[in-house]
């Protein structure tokens, strides 16, 4: 069924670009500014013209949700899911020219290098790799000690940068993989690399950092409170978009260092970013499975680009110690079976429940496998130890929260807001 409704829906899509039966992971333009790729949650990559707002292709081959989509020199596509695997297709083609093994956990992020001969993976399995697009040799470049979220070639393809979880940026020298290792203060998410090489990364803490290509910092610009999880850099690097967990974008001036304004209300969060060739032209994709357009500079919606919902999921909740722990899980759960899914699972009917249960959505065997059930005691647990040690082999991003009482606040909000 799901197939058949998303088929359905793409020949129908127009100026708001909804096909995705889900949150919009990822999006990528062609350098001719005529094509688009998109990959979703619900595991499917659609390939879009730009001219007629309407779907030409849908890609079918992830078996989980597709994170990162790309464009090679040669106008063929690449796509890499949560499992595991990057796949190279060809406009038309109903399967993949080829399949890339290697990475062991979701890859979330990809490069392809300036001159077109190599693409570069990131995954949480915390490791690089590098794919030659000639002879199809493979290069593991090991280091992050946590997943790795972001990747950028340096324009001259003299050297790659990766952004983790670790809180390090880290620019390997090519061919050599020489590295150097730059600590920075927060967990990074996302990357971009300037044509005169200056770096850009984006962290949990919602500051933009900038540094030099030889990774000597250049100041930071606050974006907003909460994570910024994707960004993007206009053609004439004149602005650089910073999109948000709380479902806002924040426009920068790259010159100035400040933030020129705020696209809000974009239907919770913000996944993907990425600027047409005018340089002007900002797309966006996210959590209600919309892809809209804006004018960058102004802030206006373009063409017939809906609103969405509002931005704060967590409103109704104001004042709650519980609802305020649980923002940083917004990203990815819902509290109700009536909103759009996220990442994750929805969190209704939580309790009682037992660990990787839920109807409609993909978990790993090795979660199917486990014995848990969740309570506030177990889900207390969850986050007292990490996901990595109560529940190996989960999707679910590292994070811990070090107070008991923090941890009561929000086992307790769950009893009350995840009630069927």
């Amino acid at each position: 069924m799901l197939a058949a409704s998303l088929l359905i829906s793409v020949q129908t899509a127009r100026a708001q670009m909804m096909g995705h039966g889900g949150p919009v992971r990822t999006i990528a333009v062609s350098a001719d500014g005529t094509s688009l790729l998109s990959g979703g949650f619900d595991t499917a990559a659609i390939r879009w013209s730009l001219a007629r707002e309407s779907a030409e292709q849908v890609l079918r081959f992830h078996t989980d949700a597709v994170n990162a989509v790309g464009f090679l020199t040669d106008r063929r596509m690449v796509t890499a899911g949560a499992d595991a695997r990057i796949a190279i297709w060809t406009a038309g083609q109903q399967q993949p020219d080829t399949v890339l093994l290697g990475h062991q956990a979701p890859v979330v992020a990809l490069a392809v290098s300036p001159d077109g001969e190599m693409i570069a993976s990131g995954s949480w399995d915390h490791s690089v790799r590098l794919w030659s697009l000639i002879d199809g040799a493979q290069r593991v470049l090991e280091g992050h000690s946590q997943n790795v979220n972001g990747l950028a070639f340096a324009p001259d393809g003299k050297s790659l940068v990766s952004v983790g979880y670790d809180l390090t940026l880290r620019i390997w020298h090519l061919p050599s993989a020489i590295v150097e290792t730059i600590a920075l203060p927060a967990p990074l998410n996302a990357v971009v690399i300037a044509a005169d090489g200056e770096i850009l990364a984006g962290a949990a803490d919602g500051k933009l950092r900038m540094l030099s290509a030889e990774g000597k910092d250049r100041g930071e610009v606050a974006a907003g409170a909460t994570p910024i999880v994707a960004l993007a850099i206009s053609n004439n690097d004149a602005l650089i978009a910073a999109a948000r967990v709380d479902g806002a974008v924040a426009i920068i001036d790259r010159t100035t260092r400040a933030v020129l304004r705020t696209l809000m209300g974009l239907g919770g969060p913000v996944w993907s970013v990425v600027f047409l060739p005018d340089g002007e032209t900002l797309l966006t994709g996210g959590a209600d499975g919309k892809i809209r357009r804006w004018n960058a500079r102004t802030g206006e919606p373009i063409g017939s680009n809906l609103l969405g919902t509002p931005a704060d999921p967590m409103a109704a909740y104001a004042g709650d110690p519980g609802a305020e722990v649980f923002r940083a899980c917004v990203a990815c759960h819902t509290l109700s079976e009536k909103e759009t899914q996220r990442a994750g699972p929805t969190l209704a009917g939580l309790y009682g429940r037992k660990i990787a249960s839920r109807p409609g959505y993909r978990f790993s065997d090795a979660l199917r496998a486990m014995d848990i059930v969740w309570t506030p005691e177990t889900v207390a647990r969850l986050f007292e130890i990490g996901p990595n040690a109560y529940t190996p082999g989960t999707k679910m991003p590292e994070q811990r929260i070090g107070s008991a009482e923090d941890r009561r606040a929000l086992t307790d909000f769950l009893a009350r807001a995840t009630v069927k």
